[in-house]
């Protein structure tokens, strides 16, 4: 069974998000994704400055099965990519929420954002998808 922490927001594309007490936007991938993966080998992260909109691609993780899409689930500014990544990709398999962020982000004010999903509802698309 994969780890949803409840605290968590979660796209059907199977990125997570958490919203940071400065008021921007931690996201990664989920345990069920990595799991799905298997052991990664290369993580692109996306650059500070750069802005993206809901549903553009951010960033790029690849695996020795294949090589992934990662979708921002909001519109907003990069903050910051985690350049540990670079060095240490497997840290997504071994800590997904928490060492294994791909990005921060500053949200756009007022910007659509990708339909998000609770933890139980997120659980119930797993399931729903044999995971």
């Amino acid at each position: 069974m994969s780890n949803v922490p409840s605290d968590l927001k979660y796209t059907k594309t199977h990125e997570w998000l958490r919203t940071l007490p400065d008021g921007t936007v931690e996201v990664g991938i989920t345990d069920h994704a990595q799991h799905a993966l298997g052991d990664l080998v290369f993580v692109e992260v996306p650059e500070t400055g750069r802005t993206l909109a809901a549903g553009e691609p951010f960033a790029v993780v690849e695996s020795v099965k294949a090589a992934s899409d990662v979708y921002s689930p909001i519109s907003g500014e990069v903050t910051a990519g985690n350049p540990a990544l670079a060095a240490e990709p497997e840290a997504i398999n071994s800590d997904a929420y928490g060492k294994g962020w791909l990005m921060r982000l500053r949200p756009t004010a007022g910007a659509p954002a990708s339909p998000l999903l609770a933890a139980a509802e997120y659980e119930k698309l797993i399931a729903e998808e044999g995971g």
